[in-house]
């Protein structure tokens, strides 16, 4: 683990220290959760709209690594579909609670974290192959889980409202499907992209202003909502989603991306490594959008965000002993 690393890992949980420092001082105004909501609809509607457009909007698929690209997703979309399903079995008392947990355990922190690590471990050849899986990161995972979890809960609405008609319903769901801030921004930049007619530089700066504050926003608002609901009670599911994150997710990883697709050194790891990163922010953001298992997504973010440095290290060893 450099020093740049960790430098990067303390100024992430100092971010978080300082949101819920000032949300604790009732800085931010007297109902620390009203607060909290405020800012995840914030993010969930202006900045990370921005960002998945701006993705979206400018991706080149004709140069993406498929091999890279498919070694890297293959296994993650694994884990968040079986997270999802074994979940669901569960049957929770909150239907989008499976959506919500399936990816706190396969969204990473591949940006405020990941790109330093990527640049200070790897090099230029390793960070260029880690932004273009993080071009795809948000694009695909966000968009399969708000999918799911805009399903579950189109199915809660028809069996509590059995008396709507069959194509009511579909309609209902698909209509909240596509106008989601998370699936239309996403829509709109693929149609964007086949078009081809590029981004005018004012509209494309407009854009960077505004995913810029992805980042900071959402560490804040983890720190907000920590001081909003706290962590008593949940450390358990927390724990649980933490180590799904932090090792289950890179060693399916490492299996299928060596012996599945044939990856070795900076490519295999650069996809283990990324798949090793504590999770990321956007999960709590999902679980502000739909009212669910916040408290338990902000664990799981700070808890898996403070075993990183030791995760990390045994994948790195382990990537050294087989060649990565």
């Amino acid at each position: 683990m450099t020093l740049l690393v960790l430098h990067k890992l303390l100024a992430i949980l100092l971010t978080i220290a300082l949101g819920y420092g000032a949300a604790r001082a009732r800085r931010l105004g007297e109902d620390v959760t009203a607060v909290a909501r405020v800012l995840g609809n914030i993010a969930f509607t202006v900045f990370v709209p921005a960002l998945l457009f701006r993705t979206t909007a400018r991706l080149d698929f004709a140069t993406l690594p498929w091999r890279t690209v498919s070694a890297f997703f293959v296994p993650v979309l694994v884990v968040l579909l079986g997270t999802y399903l074994w979940q669901r079995r569960r049957q929770p008392s909150q239907p989008a609670a499976p959506a919500v947990r399936a990816l706190s355990a396969s969204f990473g922190n591949s940006v405020q974290l990941g790109i330093p690590f990527a640049a200070a471990l790897f090099g230029e050849t390793g960070l260029g192959i880690h932004i273009t899986l993080v071009s795809l990161h948000a694009l695909v995972l966000l968009t399969v889980a708000t999918t799911l979890a805009e399903l579950d809960c189109a199915h809660a609405r028809a069996t509590h409202l059995d008396a709507r008609p069959l194509a009511h319903t579909l309609m209902l769901t698909v209509r909240n499907t596509v106008l989601h801030p998370v699936i239309l921004p996403v829509l709109a930049g693929l149609a964007w992209n086949v078009v081809g007619l590029g981004l005018h530089e004012v509209v494309d700066e407009v854009l960077v202003l505004l995913a810029g504050a992805v980042v900071p926003v959402c560490l804040v608002l983890i720190g907000v909502t920590l001081a909003a609901y706290g962590v008593r009670g949940r450390v358990r599911a927390a724990a649980g989603i933490a180590a799904l994150k932090l090792l289950v997710q890179p060693a399916l990883v490492l299996t299928v991306a060596h012996w599945g697709f044939g990856l070795a050194g900076v490519p295999l790891a650069v996809v283990v490594m990324l798949a090793a990163m504590p999770v990321g922010s956007n999960a709590l953001i999902l679980a502000q959008r739909y009212d669910t298992l916040e408290a338990e997504a902000t664990a799981a973010i700070v808890l898996s965000t403070f075993a990183f440095a030791a995760s990390a290290t045994l994948w790195l060893t382990l990537l050294g002993r087989i060649g990565g």
